[in-house]
């Protein structure tokens, strides 16, 4: 368990990594809570989720209300002022810090020691400025947020068919991933989703682990993709390719590079996409195996569970 003197010193470092993330990437980053700035950010969501005209991915009211509740609400605005980007996430009451004793009877086991942690709602970044820094200086900023709440945890869901998101969450930002929730949302509205299912991968962000501190300073664990010989394959994906490998002491898993544009071309592929993935990561989860690191040509490293 961490001293007061140990999580004073991670909440310091998380902030100066904010801070410097926030200059990179020429933003200003905080905290919003009127109502004109919640409009803003409203409007944001629904140009990145493409909604069609009188619909909302996050109603200014639930915004204004999170934010009166003392949940998160951050911004990201250019040097003109403009705003880059937005993400909400709300302050969870139970988070078991010790896992249930499975060969004890439930009436006989002590309650498990529960913390408050983070669950980030949504996040977005207006289109066209998403290599800049700005989803980065947004996590930072939380990551610091909740740090100075006495928050150690940050949890959230991901589609793992976007690899770039996927890249993002658990190479760049050090979260890892060991649970798949199938059609987590069900059916999914506007040209993004393209009425897909909604699986989705549930990332967890240990705030005051030295990977992600590591990560927050821009000294991420490189991953890349495995070299694939062919009796390491294990399945084969809709392309014919191999899509499960075993190498270098993992299991790899590959997605498509771009599985948007897919969706939009050719929705039967990305169906079946979405099956094949959906049974390669079910069973791994199931032998024990975490997501930990996906390289740039979207290859998912699963390692297991307990190592790095």
């Amino acid at each position: 368990m961490l001293s007061q003197q140990s999580l004073a010193a991670i909440t310091e470092q998380a902030q100066t990594a904010a801070r410097r993330a926030a200059e990179t990437a020429g933003l200003q980053v905080g905290d919003e809570s009127s109502l004109a700035g919640l409009l803003e950010v409203e409007a944001l969501f629904n140009t990145v989720w493409r909604l069609p005209a009188g619909e909302s991915v996050m109603p200014s009211e639930l915004l204004r209300s999170m934010s009166h509740a003392g949940c998160n609400v951050t911004v990201a605005r250019d040097e003109s002022g403009r705003l880059v980007g937005a993400a909400a996430a709300l302050v969870t009451p139970r988070a078991p810090s010790i896992p249930p004793n499975t060969n004890q009877p439930a009436a006989d086991q002590a309650p498990a020691r529960q913390s408050p942690s983070m669950y980030s709602l949504i996040a977005g970044v207006l289109p066209g400025v998403g290599d800049h820094g700005v989803g980065f200086a947004m996590k930072q900023h939380q990551r610091a947020w909740g740090l100075a709440r006495d928050l150690r945890e940050m949890t959230w869901t991901f589609d793992p068919l976007v690899s770039r998101n996927a890249r993002f969450n658990l190479t760049k930002l050090g979260a890892h991933a060991r649970k798949y929730a199938v059609d987590f949302y069900g059916p999914m509205q506007g040209e993004v989703n393209a009425n897909d299912e909604s699986d989705r991968l549930v990332a967890v962000w240990p705030l005051t682990s030295d990977t992600t501190a590591a990560c927050s300073e821009r000294r991420p664990e490189a991953v890349a993709g495995p070299v694939v010989e062919r009796r390491a394959v294990l399945r084969l994906g809709p392309d014919g390719e191999p899509a499960l490998v075993a190498a270098h002491g993992a299991l790899w898993c590959r997605v498509p590079t771009d599985i948007v544009a897919l969706r939009a071309q050719n929705p039967r592929v990305a169906a079946e996409w979405r099956h094949s993935i959906r049974s390669i990561f079910t069973d791994v989860f199931a032998s024990g195996h975490v997501a930990r690191g996906v390289s740039r040509d979207g290859w998912y490293r699963l390692v297991p569970g307990g190592t790095a």
